[in-house]
């Protein structure tokens, strides 16, 4: 379906104007009218451009599943529940869809339906879960663990934004003062201290080299990591090979990458959990999943997990053969399976890896800061050694 501008009359006489995805004109006028909305005229909107997709944050996820719950539970309709709340939304964006949600609804889709109509909007995980609720009766129990669950998500991406943002911060502040010393300030040192006519140390002789290079070739200093960077991006997203290489080097960095990894099966886990409660089967799950971890090989991994089960295995022994959890945490699914409260173990699994996850967080944040300042303070106390030294020993020189 493409998405259209209209404009349109409602029952009060008044102008109303928004956009609503359609197969066609007069499938927009129908549309409309299903809405109470006389239409007057429309035209398709161009999409693909980077400034024409408003992003629908995770917050609005979460105010969506949170308001169709509490009035699911106050017994309100679902039509009606949608209805007041695109009338609440700010983002025209996500009241297009809403008003979507609503129009396919009335057609007679189901709610989850008409949400698979919407794949940037509601992902897989989202749609099979709302699907289950349906299928069991319990969608208002599943629109709280959803809610829950964007939380979690939601605070786990502030943490990790955290983690990043600080050292990168500092670390920019690093490669300005670098850049800002080695073209600005020790080349007007330089002059000087040759001028002396006395023998530079070795640190003098190298500071200096280094930054003849960087005023000489300061375009192949801004330019590598740069080109590098746009490489290593072209590439993870044209080949598979290189992707999957990656991610995997990404999981074998010292220490960061076991981080990255208890983050990635947190974030598996907690799905999972979340998934099989709700009533989906184990391969089912699993199949849903894939896609939540963001990483080619724990996805691999899992396809063979799925595989695994599909051909008779036990879940424990399953998740064992590709050597992805603990095995403190396959003990729990051992537990789980041969008591039948697999979903209890679960949950237990998806705790687990959330405490660890915030746990590492916070020893790395409580780590980055000390670091970082010995790194700049190493950084600035040889070039300051480097250009200083010779100084103080022509100072010296002159006083005796």
């Amino acid at each position: 379906m493409a998405l259209y501008a209209y404009k349109a009359m409602n029952v009060q006489g008044r102008t109303v104007m928004g956009r609503l995805e359609a197969i066609n004109l007069i499938d927009l006028e129908m549309r409309l009218k299903r809405m109470d909305l006389d239409f007057i005229n429309g035209d398709a909107v161009r999409q693909g451009g980077m400034f024409n997709q408003a992003r629908i944050t995770r917050a609005e996820l979460i105010n969506f599943c949170f308001h169709l719950e509490q009035l699911a539970r106050a017994g309100v309709s679902l039509i009606e529940s949608l209805t007041d709340l695109r009338d609440s939304l700010e983002n025209p964006r996500f009241r297009e869809v809403i008003a979507g949600l609503i129009e396919s609804i009335e057609g007679g889709k189901s709610l989850s339906q008409a949400m698979a109509e919407h794949p940037k909007t509601f992902d897989e995980v989202m749609v099979s879960l709302i699907r289950a609720g349906e299928e069991t009766g319990a969608l208002p129990q599943v629109l709280n663990n959803l809610v829950e669950s964007l939380k979690w998500q939601d605070e786990l991406a502030a943490h990790t934004k955290k983690l990043i943002m600080y050292p990168a911060f500092l670390g920019t502040v690093v490669v300005a003062i670098t850049l800002f010393m080695m073209i600005y300030l020790v080349p007007k040192m330089a002059g000087f201290i040759k001028s002396t006519g006395q023998a530079l140390p070795l640190q003098t002789r190298f500071l200096i080299a280094t930054s003849d290079f960087f005023v000489s070739y300061w375009y192949v200093v801004v330019g590598i990591p740069l080109l590098a960077a746009g490489i290593v991006a072209f590439l993870v997203n044209s080949s598979r090979a290189f992707r999957y290489r990656f991610d995997d080097i990404k999981l074998r960095l010292p220490y960061v990458g076991e981080i990255l990894r208890k983050i990635i099966l947190s974030r598996f886990a907690s799905v999972f959990a979340m998934m099989y409660t709700s009533g989906i089967t184990i391969l089912d799950s699993i199949k849903a999943t894939e896609d939540v971890v963001g990483n080619l090989v724990v996805k691999d991994g899992l396809r063979e997990v799925g595989e695994l089960i599909g051909e008779g295995q036990n879940v424990t022994a399953a998740f064992q053969s590709v050597g992805m959890f603990p095995p403190l945490v396959l003990r729990m699914l051992r537990v789980g399976e041969n008591t039948g409260a697999l979903d209890a173990a679960l949950a237990n699994v998806s705790y687990f890896y959330n405490r660890d996850v915030r746990e590492s967080i916070e020893k790395v944040q409580s780590m980055i800061e000390p670091v970082m300042t010995v790194t700049i303070g190493l950084l600035l106390g040889w070039i300051m050694m480097a250009v200083l030294g010779p100084i103080y020993d022509v100072i010296t020189k002159m006083k005796t």
